[in-house]
């Protein structure tokens, strides 16, 4: 488990990490700490569960500094180091399916549409990114667009809002995270998509699902399947990792840096922020 020293992460090993909706390519992503993350961490297996670069932003305009460079680095230095990596393309990162049926590996990531993982103890795990099981993106993108500037005006208001909570001296928190779990509809959608994605598994005859997509962190039992969600590196700013006794855990880095607020990227069909 990661440890905070004088507010940064100490170095930590783990079997198994999932990382996905990073939405590099835009100003909300929080490309800092992810990299920190990834400076201090080491693992034999790396999954990226979608939404890496944010394909639908960098259509509309461009946003890419040193941090989104360090990111792209560090997982590069991980490729040439030995850890295996499998790179599963979500909706905001589509440009790359096309290239699935090449089975494509380049400098070490392997591109996979999902995957199957097994535990140090031998549980099976489906590993996907989700979008194909949230109802607007699958039948209507176009209010999947719409969701997605919605949520980008959230995360301008969050910026803000943390701006202030920074100069009063208070740590970083996710006002768009706290308005979804305020409105009913978007509580009762994410109960939907869950279950939905933990039928899938249990479809299939796995023990468990990790997923990405709806920005909603979260590890949970669903009539018998271990849901995992690993969330995202605007908002929550959270990881899933196996540690070498097979154990699964969800880490949120922002208790570790409570910094200036950096925002959050765009979303995906009726979650805003999948």
């Amino acid at each position: 488990m990661n440890v905070i020293l004088n507010d940064r992460l100490a170095p930590a090993s783990y079997r198994s990490v999932f990382v996905s909706d990073v939405h590099l390519g835009t100003r909300d992503c929080r490309a800092d700490l992810l990299a920190e993350f990834l400076r201090t961490m080491t693992c034999e297996r790396l999954y990226l569960v979608g939404d890496i670069i944010d394909g639908w932003k960098l259509k509309r305009s461009w946003f890419w500094n040193s941090h989104h460079d360090d990111v792209l680095n560090l997982i590069l230095r991980m490729g040439r180091s030995g850890t295996e990596i499998i790179y599963i393309p979500g909706n905001h990162d589509e440009m790359f399916r096309r290239w699935l049926p090449h089975a494509l590996e380049v400098a070490g990531i392997r591109l996979c549409g999902e995957a199957e993982h097994v535990t140090a103890t031998g549980r099976k795990f489906l590993v996907l990114h989700g979008d194909e099981f949230d109802s607007v993106v699958r039948y209507a993108p176009f209010l999947a667009m719409l969701g997605d500037r919605a949520y980008t005006v959230a995360l301008v208001v969050n910026r803000w809002f943390n701006l202030v909570r920074r100069r009063l001296g208070l740590p970083y928190r996710s006002l768009s995270q706290w308005l979804k779990r305020q409105v009913k509809s978007a509580v009762m959608a994410i109960d939907r998509f869950e279950t939905a994605v933990a039928d899938e598994a249990r479809r299939r005859g796995m023990d468990g699902v990790v997923c990405g997509h709806i920005h909603h962190a979260v590890i949970k039992d669903v009539d018998g399947v271990l849901y995992m969600n690993d969330g995202d590196w605007v908002e929550s700013c959270s990881a899933l990792v196996e540690h070498h006794d097979g154990s699964m855990e969800l880490l949120d880095v922002t208790d570790v840096c409570n910094r200036s607020p950096a925002p959050a990227p765009l979303a995906s069909g009726l979650f805003a922020g999948a």
